[in-house]
């Protein structure tokens, strides 16, 4: 009888531990679904962080957030090389930390990390040690995982991640970690073109303008607020009459003084640039092709009976004779033409596409067209 009841007690024992390691397996299995479905979800708040419309450094730090928020990470802090020293992109550390996050790449317990590509976990103890890197904190963050970023093998910053308790990262997968790693890389990696962009907007010397490039950063940023808006080039098309006639320096100041009065005359809501030479672009954010018509109507007859002089009388050089020569401002009245062209633009399209379809059409029209022509 007791022989019995052993035998009975054992094989509800074995079924119990069948059953809760088929539970286990079910629970391990649910968590690296569910651990999936996070990971797809992050990567698609990612990509949707990438397609706003907003700088550079406002999407890495929107990324930083995400990262934060999914994986209830305490403290998440991304630094890039630049070209010339680290800075932070992203960070939920206090500012007054930032030096110390900023130059661990000449720690020695992260520069082997940064060598061989690999993670680095770090941790105390207990409460009362602090990490080797904090120079001015002993009790912000008591475990970290530093990991290198790289981009086609080249070595461009790294990703931090902090912990207020003692080996609070021991039984973290690292492979999940290495996911967010990875993705943060092709996300530094899609930007760039964009943080390019946005180096290299130069101001314009004669006019004050931004120059062609920031229509393709903040310009973009401005005009993408909307679905559909006009863009809007137009060229002097006398200007290298005006230059042959009198003197370049006259032919500088058409150039100053339309832009002036464009600049004048519109709303800051347009974003207005010297595209290339005598070409100026103007976008009218939200606005159609049929909204922005009296308008262009107005400016352009507005230029055409411009009178521009030289601003003093002055010596100059004229191109017909090698001699200098005093010219009277009254002898020097440059009158302006210009050819205005027109198409939509809609957000999410090429706007670049959309410009050199615009600038092609100025360049092959008849030299003396002045006109303003939707296409």
């Amino acid at each position: 009888m007791i022989i019995g009841v052993a035998v009975v007690l054992v094989i509800i024992v074995i079924i119990l531990v069948i059953y809760n390691i088929n539970i286990n397996k079910k629970i391990k299995k649910f968590k690296n679904i569910n651990q999936k479905i996070t990971n797809l979800q992050v990567v698609q708040d990612f990509m949707n962080a990438i397609g706003e419309t907003s700088s550079v450094d406002d999407k890495i730090k929107k990324i930083n957030n995400i990262l934060i928020e999914k994986y209830e990470i305490k403290y998440s802090t991304i630094v890039v090389f630049n070209g010339a020293e680290y800075e932070i992109k992203a960070s939920n550390v206090e500012q007054r930390h930032w030096e110390s996050l900023k130059a661990l790449q000449d720690v020695d317990m992260f520069k082997d990390s940064i060598q061989t590509a690999t993670p680095k976990y770090v941790t105390v103890n207990n409460q009362n040690e602090r990490l080797l890197y904090q120079k001015m904190e002993f009790g912000r963050a008591k475990s970290a995982i530093f990991f290198p970023l790289y981009i086609d093998n080249v070595y461009i910053g790294y990703w931090i991640i902090e912990s207020g308790t003692p080996h609070d990262f021991d039984n973290v997968d690292i492979t999940i970690l290495e996911v967010i790693k990875d993705n943060i890389v092709s996300v530094l990696k899609t930007v760039v073109h964009q943080k390019t962009l946005e180096s290299i907007v130069r101001t314009d010397l004669f006019t004050g303008l931004n120059s062609e490039e920031y229509l393709y950063g903040e310009g973009k940023r401005i005009i993408d607020q909307y679905t559909i808006s006009t863009m809007c080039m137009f060229k002097i098309i006398n200007i290298e009459e005006i230059n042959k006639r009198y003197c370049r320096e006259l032919g500088n100041e058409v150039i100053k003084e339309i832009s002036r009065y464009v600049q004048d005359n519109i709303s800051d809501e347009y974003v207005f640039v010297r595209y290339m030479g005598p070409k100026f672009v103007i976008a009218f954010s939200g606005v159609d092709i049929e909204g922005v018509a009296s308008y262009i109507n107005d400016i352009k007859d507005h230029i055409e009976q411009m009178k521009i002089t030289l601003p003093n009388e002055e010596e100059i050089y004229t191109t017909q004779t090698p001699q200098k020569t005093n010219m009277n401002m009254a002898e020097q009245v440059a009158t302006p033409r210009i050819n205005v062209v027109l198409s939509s633009y809609y957000k999410g399209t090429g706007l670049e596409e959309v410009l050199k379809k615009l600038e092609e059409y100025l360049d092959h029209a008849d030299k003396n067209e002045s006109d303003i022509t939707n296409i």
